[in-house]
């Protein structure tokens, strides 16, 4: 037994030197987001890195494909290309630019088909799936694998050492038997008992040895299948967590909408009934605070003498009178002051509604006019010379939430749109080489939408789209040019559309 003792734990000293090495290689530097790995199963791509992925997203067509950019990232052991060519995805390939203080890790995707995608974020993966398709069965995968190959290489030389040193045992424990055998033949007929005896005790100890090697193959099989059982535990209890915190943050970002529409509707009734009860109640306490001031001055006049009571009293019930004289000037006061604010409340009401007024006069004449120069000539614009043109037509007055800015690279012409949650009121100028489209009462909640979008790669007259938070509560799209060229503005519902033709055509 002390000699099975010694094998077990040479066999875990040995398995503890190769861990050690495979713990040490996989340290990695976090100074960017390190990309170490890129799967595809079926119609699903993950993305493994050091840190949350900070990305940006824009699709192509002709062939069918999906850009990933994902900011402060570089690749480490990913290679350029992937050819995958399961029904669904065709392949993919990465690229890493930017500068050493800004790197940007480029994953590009291409489709059989075009296809509807979902990307999310798991922790340190973005997680891309195909919208209403299962996909193929192919799976490929870019992870190293000399590490777990080394360290099941590890175990198997354990496992055999210790096998060798069980056989040694297994070899010596025979030979001493035969010789003790030998020895008792020779030995009298009263030895033959202690022979028959420790022979007794051998057999006892070989069958509680495979007693315990069965029992550890068997605790050590249970442990894999349990630990098989929890895995997939974990696998569903996560994707039912995923599922539950996509339906309450759906909940949550919709109760907010709602919430915030009725605030916005009772701000400013809320805002003169908290100022009226703050007024209210600053008058009752300096009241009360009169009044206590009052009782307890009275109070100590009392236990004075009785000559001297009666002179504080009467001098008592003059200073009340003088201060309720007071307090009935102050109220007659506040009372006009009320009625000044009402009066000017209600003055301020009637010019916003003149303004509004002639807001909208002003509106529908331009409209009017825009309408009778559009029978005459299309609405384009034109990047030879500094222009400008507005659009929007009648929106309400709430202030509206940029929520998607894109860049999509058609057939004949370059498409830069922009979402908003409703329709807004817009202007488009040009000047040079540059065209600039302005969203009034807007703004950007989404710090991704306001990372640019490099598209200067393409076959197309646009080579970079940013997106700013302008002065006075605007959104500013400024959409800079490889060269002039026409181009058409449209607007539908809360999408925005601006088509720029390839150059040369």
């Amino acid at each position: 037994m002390s000699r099975e003792g010694s094998m077990r734990g040479l066999a875990v000293s040995l398995l503890g030197l190769w861990l050690v090495p495979l713990v040490a290689l996989a340290q990695q530097p976090a100074d960017y987001n390190t990309i170490t790995s890129v799967n595809v199963s079926g119609g699903t791509v993950e993305i493994s890195g050091s840190k949350k992925p900070d990305f940006n997203s824009f699709t192509m067509t002709d062939p069918p494909r999906l850009v990933i950019d994902v900011s402060g990232a570089v690749f480490k052991d990913v290679p350029e290309e992937l050819p995958v060519g399961n029904g669904t995805v065709t392949g993919i390939r990465t690229q890493a630019y930017g500068t050493e203080s800004s790197s940007i890790a480029r994953i590009l995707i291409g489709y059989e088909r075009e296809v509807e995608t979902d990307i999310q974020t798991s922790g340190n993966k973005l997680v891309v799936k195909v919208l209403g398709s299962g996909g193929g069965a192919v799976v490929a995968q870019v992870t190293p694998s000399e590490g777990q190959g080394t360290s099941a290489q590890g175990a198997t030389a354990a496992n055999t050492q210790a096998g060798s040193n069980a056989q040694d045992a297994a070899r010596a424990a025979a030979s001493d038997r035969e010789a003790q055998e030998k020895a008792v033949k020779a030995a009298a007929d009263a030895a033959r008992a202690e022979r028959e005896a420790q022979e007794k005790a051998a057999a006892e100890a070989t069958a509680r040895a495979k007693a315990d090697a069965d029992a550890e193959k068997k605790r050590q099989e249970e442990a894999q299948a349990a630990a098989k059982r929890q895995d997939e535990e974990r696998r569903a209890s996560e994707q039912a967590a995923a599922t539950e915190r996509k339906r309450q943050e759906a909940e949550a970002q919709a109760a907010a909408k709602r919430a915030e529409d009725e605030r916005r509707a009772t701000a400013q009734a809320s805002a003169d009934q908290k100022r009226q009860q703050e007024e209210d109640a600053k008058t009752a306490a300096k009241t009360a605070a009169e009044e206590k001031r009052a009782a307890a001055q009275a109070a100590a006049e009392e236990r004075q003498s009785a000559a001297k009571t009666a002179a504080e009293q009467k001098r008592a019930a003059a200073q009340t009178a003088a201060e309720a004289k007071r307090l009935k000037e102050e109220e007659r006061q506040a009372a006009a002051q009320a009625r000044r604010e009402e009066q000017q409340s209600a003055r301020e009401a009637a010019a916003d509604q003149k303004r509004q007024r002639a807001a909208e006069a002003r509106e529908r004449r331009e409209q009017a006019v825009a309408a009778r120069e559009s029978r005459a000539r299309p609405s384009q614009g034109s990047a030879a010379a500094e222009s400008r043109e507005s659009g929007g037509g009648a929106v309400s007055s709430r202030r509206k939430t940029m929520t998607q800015i894109g860049f999509q690279q058609q057939p004949d012409s370059s498409r830069v749109f922009v979402r908003t949650n409703e329709p807004v009121r817009y202007t488009v100028s040009t000047s040079g080489n540059q065209v600039v489209l302005e969203l009034e009462n807007t703004r950007v909640v989404e710090s991704n939408n306001t990372l640019p979008l490099d598209t200067h790669f393409f076959p197309s007259a646009v080579s970079r789209v940013e997106a700013f938070s302008g002065a006075g509560q605007t959104v500013r799209v400024v959409i800079q040019l490889k060269q002039g060229v026409r181009y058409e503005t449209r607007q539908e519902g809360g999408l925005i559309t601006l088509d720029f033709p390839r150059p040369g055509r």
